[in-house]
């Protein structure tokens, strides 16, 4: 039996087919290799074959196979497979297109049989084997790989060259970088105007030349809306501020996008552009948008079998006024049967409303209140912010922004019998450049953040500025990634105001999830104001942590890991005067799920004085 699908080209991109399905004889290359079926039942078996397989085609014909999809879904049966056999010619011959591979030859057997043999009617109730056997044949090279006119700046494909495997792939790759280069360049309307691409069986070369016409240059038209319901037309413009007037560019439009979703007011998106150019060759853009639902609920928690559970819930109103405002109402309470302190309870009301001085702009008030029950001192705690937060980039694998506010805060501190008041008038900057892939669980890339806050104490709260700044970074390693380090540093410092001065909330402590695992949460602060009884534990005024993790990806959804935290804590300004330090190490169990790991941590203290046996930590969302 001699049964195959050949590819031939010839003069302009012909695809033909040549098939034939001959009798079964004696004379068979297969013949022996494969019995007939069998009536009982039993699994399918599936057997990928590729002569000289040295570019892994068994494996991508097995991957996009038809058959593979059907067992995948348990659709077994005899015309369940006769069907999917039948229509995995095309698809194995546009996969050998795609590598270069025109003159391969396709057999697809089922118990012995061609498929191409067996008429759709009458396929057999049971199919015990299934293999797919392939000759591909030499690989074709450009002789010629050509393209013009182009934009400047396009970047086409480097596998687009003479002497690369000539695969239809890397042709149509080279065609639409073509056309999106004339499109970055302002002409929407760029395509492919003439292609001429010939095969030489002989010299298993192919001869391409691809044309493309660019259009005119064309400006943004205007902006038609449609599907918006309780947010007003006026304020979804702001929103979007699309760019009605300026010079095509496809990233403005993906940057409406962007605007739109990150407003939180729509469940879908959709901008069309007109088919053909209007009056001055002025582009008209369709947005239709689909509005979610107004509200929202959501909870975390977190636990620790020394710190207790930490339970967090919201309540959120999307487009509360009619203008694309968010209302966010946050509540926590955390130490819950904590061995250290009492409860700690946290209320924060928030309004955003974006687009506020420009589209890329969010104004926000902020009120915030506190009673924190921790195991030296007691505070009790309310602040009201107005502020704006601004995003200078935010791309796939790119968010740079930065946050600035006016803040006034209270606060009343109860330690060793002593009340204390401090009030001051804060201006909190915060700057954040996150470049990590995947950032619900990140495996590259790296990340930032800078925080800046002057204060101004009034009575007897001093005056003077405290910085914190932090950094992250992931490399990862492996087939599929599956191994990963990541690293973490973090150090501040408050220069200005004396300690006792400065509000408690504002100093700093090392020890639990946070910071150092294996030491209780705050464990490690200073003792170096004086109380009716002694000294006062309280936050040091310079801090620094660092901690290095190695991940592993058991399997898809199970990873293990490993860490190590170190924190160091100093009773003066600038990492200086007296301080403790504490070491803790672990390790931890992670399981994917769609908003993050879940997490669970097992720590020890290695070094300090603050720890207290064995450490336990439940949360979602990796350490860092």
């Amino acid at each position: 039996m001699r049964a195959y699908l050949r590819a031939m080209m010839v003069a302009g991109v012909t695809l033909g087919v040549a098939g034939a399905a001959l009798a079964q004889s004696s004379s068979s290359p297969f013949s022996g290799l494969f019995g007939g079926g069998s009536e009982a039942e039993g699994p399918v078996d599936l057997d990928v074959r590729v002569a000289g397989d040295e570019d892994g085609l068994a494996r991508q014909i097995r991957q996009t196979s038809l058959i593979t999809g059907a067992l995948n879904e348990d659709r077994t049966t005899g015309q369940d497979i006769l069907a999917a056999a039948r229509g995995d010619y095309a698809r194995i011959l546009g996969l050998l297109y795609d590598n270069g591979y025109y003159d391969a030859v396709v057999h697809i057997l089922l118990d012995g049989v061609e498929a191409a043999e067996i008429a759709p009617l009458d396929a057999p109730e049971v199919i015990r084997q299934a293999v797919i056997v392939v000759e591909p044949g030499p690989a074709f090279e450009f002789s010629r790989a050509a393209i013009a006119p182009l934009a400047p700046g396009t970047d086409i494909p480097t596998d687009y060259d003479r002497g690369e495997t000539a695969g239809t792939g890397t042709i149509r790759r080279a065609a639409l970088a073509g056309v999106a280069g004339w499109r970055d360049f302002g002409h929407p309307k760029a395509e492919v105007g003439d292609q001429q691409i010939v095969a030489n069986h002989d010299s298993n070369t192919v001869d391409s030349q691809i044309g493309l016409a660019p259009g005119p240059l064309a400006t943004f038209g205007q902006l038609s809306v449609s599907g918006n319901q309780r947010l007003s037309e006026r304020r979804l413009r702001k929103i979007a501020g699309y760019p009605e007037g300026t010079r095509f560019d496809p990233d403005d439009l993906e940057t409406v996008r962007k605007r739109l979703r990150r407003s939180g007011v729509f469940s879908a998106i959709t901008l069309e552009e007109a088919e053909t150019l209007g009056p001055g060759n002025s582009l008209d853009v369709d947005l239709t948008v689909v509005e979610q639902k107004p509200r929202r609920i959501g909870a975390g928690f977190e636990f620790s079998n020394t710190d207790g559970i930490l339970v967090s819930a919201y309540w959120m109103h999307r487009n509360l006024l009619g203008g694309g405002e968010r209302l966010r109402i946050e509540g926590q309470v955390k130490d819950i049967g904590s061995e250290t302190s009492d409860r700690d309870d946290e209320i924060t009301i928030r309004l955003d409303r974006p687009a506020t001085l420009t589209p890329d702009t969010t104004g926000y008030i902020e009120t915030e209140a506190a009673r924190m029950r921790e195991e030296d001192y007691d505070e009790d705690r309310a602040s009201i912010a107005l502020g704006f937060s601004h995003i200078f980039r935010d791309e796939e694998d790119e968010l740079l922004t930065a946050d600035i506010s006016m803040q006034y805060q209270y606060s009343r501190v109860f330690d060793d019998e002593r009340q204390t008041d401090f009030k001051v008038l804060a201006l909190p900057i915060e700057t954040i450049w996150d470049r990590r892939v995947e950032r619900n669980n990140a495996k590259r890339g790296f990340y930032l953040s800078g925080d800046l806050t002057p204060f101004y104490g009034f009575e007897n709260t001093g005056t003077g500025v405290q910085t914190l700044g932090e950094g992250r970074i992931f490399r990862s390693f492996g087939a599929e990634d599956r191994f990963t380090l990541a690293g973490r540093v973090r150090a501040g410092s408050i220069f200005g105001s004396d300690i006792e001065d400065t509000p408690r909330n504002y100093l700093f402590f090392s020890g639990g999830g946070g910071s150092v695992r294996g030491h209780p949460y705050q464990s490690l602060g200073v003792e170096v104001i004086d109380g009716p009884d002694g000294p006062i534990k309280t936050g040091g005024m310079s801090v620094a942590n660092a901690t290095a993790e190695f991940r592993f990806q058991v399997r898809e959804r199970i990873g293990l890991a490993a860490f190590v935290d170190y924190g160091r804590v100093w009773t003066e300004s600038g990492f200086e005067g007296d301080g403790g330090d504490q070491t803790g190490a672990g390790v931890g169990v992670r399981y994917d799920t769609p908003v993050g790991p879940l997490r669970f941590d097992v720590a020890a203290p290695v070094a300090g004085e603050t720890g207290s046996g064995v450490q336990l930590y439940l949360g979602l969302g990796q350490a860092f």
